[in-house]
């Protein structure tokens, strides 16, 4: 590879959309790589804009990180991924969006026969919550479908508050 066809992070970040820092933890999470330049400074690879994108889809349909890490995984490391092989791995998460559409249109189902009958109270709510079952287990959305549950963005996994 030439030194041209290597790009700074200004110049990813640009073409991206990612914020430089979003650049650095996805390469410290091992999604993407750079090189360095003989100051230190990183050059990527034109191909890591492609893998930028499928990070920023796989976002958007609620995959995690580990989720992206595996599927990434899957394309060829001795040469760039063709189309063929960015369709290989879109189908893997391709069911996960039909359970997240599936789970949307049970929930819209729900909201709107419930803003129908004009309740709008979940304790005694005969469609959403007979008999205030849920109420037992404490605050929450415990009918949201789990394909639907995203962590909280300023929580980690373990629930504790970050710090940045």
């Amino acid at each position: 590879m030439e030194a041209r066809d290597l790009l700074p992070m200004g110049e990813i970040s640009r073409r991206s959309g990612f914020a430089a820092s979003a650049i650095r933890y996805y390469e410290a999470e091992g999604l993407i790589e750079a090189n360095r330049s003989g100051g230190g400074q990183r050059r990527f690879e034109r191909s890591v804009l492609r893998r930028l994108a499928f990070i920023r889809a796989a976002s958007n349909v609620g995959l995690s990180i580990e989720e992206i890490r595996d599927e990434l995984a899957r394309l060829p490391g001795n040469r760039t991924p063709t189309k063929a092989d960015w369709q290989r791995i879109s189908r893997h998460w391709g069911r996960r969006l039909d359970e997240q559409i599936a789970a949307l249109q049970r929930l819209k189902g729900g909201l709107d026969g419930c803003i129908g009958c004009g309740c709008l109270s979940l304790r005694s709510c005969a469609f959403s919550n007979p008999d205030d079952v849920h109420g037992e287990g404490g605050s929450g959305a415990r009918l949201l479908p789990d394909s639907l549950r995203r962590p909280h963005p300023t929580r980690r996994a373990t629930g504790t508050a970050r710090t940045t």
